[in-house]
């Protein structure tokens, strides 16, 4: 076995060592989310944590590690009798991102259960993990179906497998704690919520510290024993002082002005339910009890808000977590003066109303907050272009022009792929999936996971005479078990093509195209979808946002992007050809949606029309589903988007009809090459 890197020879990173330690001395605080850029020793904290906690004593021979003084009656190895425990140092179990169903909460074996009636399990990593640590490197990679199986785990403190009315419960109370690179895309809010605490880490850029990280590095990998042998001492104290918080920990104070200051944090900084006061109020009383203190204080209430406030504050995906750490002290200050005063009976005496503020550094994204896109430039461009002059007067074509803010975000209609697919598990298109509605049955290759009992009864009802059948039981064999077929739905990839030329640069047509791409890519972070970006503008496109499951990226690249210059339209559809046959030959089972969002026309270079239509009919070709957004506005119309659609053999909706609360039609799929035909 490996010798794991001494917790305290990690430098500087002092919020994830405390959010760890913190975790350690209160379990019940509810693990830790850690964000942040690759190469920031983030799996090499959470794995070195391990040496640190306190042994669990377990009952001799139990699978599921019950505590001798209090076993699980429902245990599968018990019921245990009394019996002196075990000691055991605390489990670390990693989830592996590709992990199947079957490892994360055990597998029961369905042929002895049907057959034989026997409860045949084998514990999964669930049942690995009771009374330790559950580590989920990449946890926003993590699979729909596993996120769904971790929340209801977390929720209940145990484990349940049920499959055809043999079910298995055991106990399943553990420490999460999750990394995540953000720039790979963002957690579900639900699994978001789960975590207790959530600590930003970054790399250091100090050099003195950056050589200390190398130089001890460098030490540990020549020589692993030796380089934790000379850290030693220094992990025996903290585990001790681990330890001595632990024992405290009962006795420490949570005074009503406390109280008082974290409810009143809660409430001004808007976190959705009570579990976040319930996770302050633990993280502050761990704060007292590691420095050795009997009663919590304002310090301690402000280094929680810190740590357990900031994952819970978003509201949409484009959201950055943080908190406005001046308005946190105000709070503090103003909820601490109120107790003195025995209460706040005239709360605002200036009748100014609530000084919600915003500020600081997470701007306010509430319905209003966002400045609506002037409807004119310096008086120099006009808030709808004439038919037939797109770019505005007194303004080139081809002159660059700022970035644009964009409109408020919509829900969208449904966009989909036809047909019926194998991707990832996700929300947007029709596929065959782990997870679903039963469509059928057919013969298991490799293990059964899913029983179609029904068909398993019917393969095996003609050979019971032949078998010798005396009794009510069924006599079952492998040939006769079917598993089950299902029907779901996958996560595609969505690729953007934005026309970002002259002929959109019309600042309140820009804002709301931006708007509209906007609400696209909040659907594709609820859908789970992957998402790319490729713009066209001037004489040629470029891939803006490579795809990548990160919608808070694209986001990012869709607020800065320029306008400007003549409609490269062919190059724009090649540059996405290029993109989705690279991703084809990466990820072959994803599905792609090409969405162009465009008005249609195409200048520059030698007929940019015939060009144009030459490669949309190769997306055409490679059956590629598309729709196209058309952005034309003003009373006369040229119809060129939708041509542009004919030639994808796609669809092309307005901006309008876009709206899922349009009256212009209803959902509709997007079409594929040869689908209408």
């Amino acid at each position: 076995m490996s010798t794991p890197y001494p917790f305290t020879a990690i430098v500087g990173q002092d919020d994830l060592r405390l959010g760890l330690l913190l975790n350690a001395v209160s379990p019940a605080v509810g693990g830790l989310l850690v964000r942040g850029e690759k190469g920031t020793a983030k799996s090499t904290a959470v794995r070195a944590l391990a040496a640190l906690m306190p042994e669990v004593s377990v009952v001799p021979g139990c699978r599921f590690s019950c505590d001798p003084l209090s076993p699980d009656p429902a245990c599968p190895d018990g019921p245990h009798t009394e019996a002196a425990g075990v000691s055991r140092p605390a489990r670390t179990v990693e989830l592996p991102v590709g992990a199947s169903e079957d490892r994360l909460v055990g597998a029961l074996d369905i042929e002895r259960a049907l057959a034989e009636g026997v409860k045949a399990f084998e514990p999964g990593l669930l049942a690995d993990a009771h009374r330790g640590i559950l580590y989920v490197d990449e946890v926003n990679l993590l699979h729909d179906h596993l996120v769904d199986l971790l929340l209801d785990a977390a929720a209940m403190g145990a484990s349940y497998v049920e499959r055809e009315g043999v079910s298995v419960r055991h106990a399943a109370r553990f420490l999460l704690v999750g990394t995540m690179n953000p720039e790979e895309g963002e957690l579900r809010p639900q699994l978001l919520d789960r975590f207790g605490l959530t600590v930003e880490v970054a790399a250091s850029r100090d050099t003195d510290e950056r050589v200390e990280v190398v130089r001890r590095r460098l030490a540990y990998d020549d020589d692993p024993a030796g380089f934790a042998a000379r850290w030693a001492q220094e992990e025996t104290a903290l585990r001790e002082r681990i330890a001595g918080a632990r024992a405290l920990l009962p006795r420490v104070l949570l005074g009503d002005g406390v109280l008082r200051q974290i409810a009143a944090t809660c409430a001004v900084f808007e976190v959705d339910g009570m579990r976040a006061d319930i996770v302050m109020a633990r993280t502050a009383t761990a704060l007292a009890a590691w420095a050795g203190r009997e009663e919590v204080t304002a310090d301690d209430v402000r280094q929680a808000a810190l740590l357990a406030l900031p994952h819970r504050r978003r509201r949409n995906p484009f959201d950055a977590p943080g908190l406005d750490e001046d308005k946190l002290d105000q709070t503090l200050d103003q909820a601490a003066g109120d107790q003195g005063r025995g209460g706040d009976d005239d709360p605002d005496p200036d009748g100014g109303g609530n000084d919600d503020g915003g500020g600081g550094g997470v701007p306010p994204q509430a319905d209003g907050d966002r400045p609506p896109p002037p409807a004119s430039d310096g008086g120099d461009t006009p808030a709808q272009a004439p038919a037939g002059s797109p770019e505005a007067p007194g303004r080139s074509a081809g002159a660059e022009q700022r970035p644009v803010a964009s409109a408020e975000p919509f829900r969208t209609k449904m966009l989909s792929v036809p047909g019926l697919g194998e991707g990832a598990a996700g929300r947007r298109s029709r596929a065959r999936t782990e997870h679903g509605r039963t469509t059928g049955a057919r013969r298991p290759e490799g293990s059964l996971t899913k029983l179609h009992l029904a068909a398993t009864v019917q393969a095996a009802a003609p050979h019971q005479r032949a078998r010798g059948r005396s009794g009510r039981g069924l006599v079952v064999r492998r040939d006769d078990l079917r598993q089950a077929t299902r029907e779901g739905r996958e996560g595609n990839l969505v690729l953007f093509v934005v026309d970002a030329s002259g002929s959109m640069a019309a600042r309140q047509r820009m804002s709301a195209v931006k708007g509209a791409v906007l609400s696209l890519l909040l659907d594709a972070y609820q859908r789970r979808d992957k998402v790319g970006l490729v713009t066209f503008r001037g004489k040629d496109a470029e891939v803006a946002l490579p795809p990548t499951s990160s919608v808070d990226a694209a986001a990012s690249r869709l607020e800065s992007l320029p306008t400007g210059g003549r409609t490269p339209l062919a190059a724009g559809l090649l540059k996405a050809h290029d993109v989705l046959r690279v991703e084809r030959l990466r990820d072959p089972s994803r599905r792609p949606l090409l969405v162009v969002v465009t008005d249609g026309r195409a200048t520059g270079g030698p007929e940019p029309v015939a060009l144009a239509g030459r490669a949309a009919r190769l997306h055409r070709a490679e059956g590629t589903a598309s729709v196209v957004v058309d952005c034309e506005s003003g009373y006369v119309r040229l119809g060129l988007a939708g041509e542009l659609a004919r030639e994808l053999g796609g669809t092309a909706v307005t901006l309008d009809e876009l709206r899922a609360d349009s009256i212009a039609g209803l959902v509709k799929d997007v079409t594929a090459a040869g689908r209408a035909a």
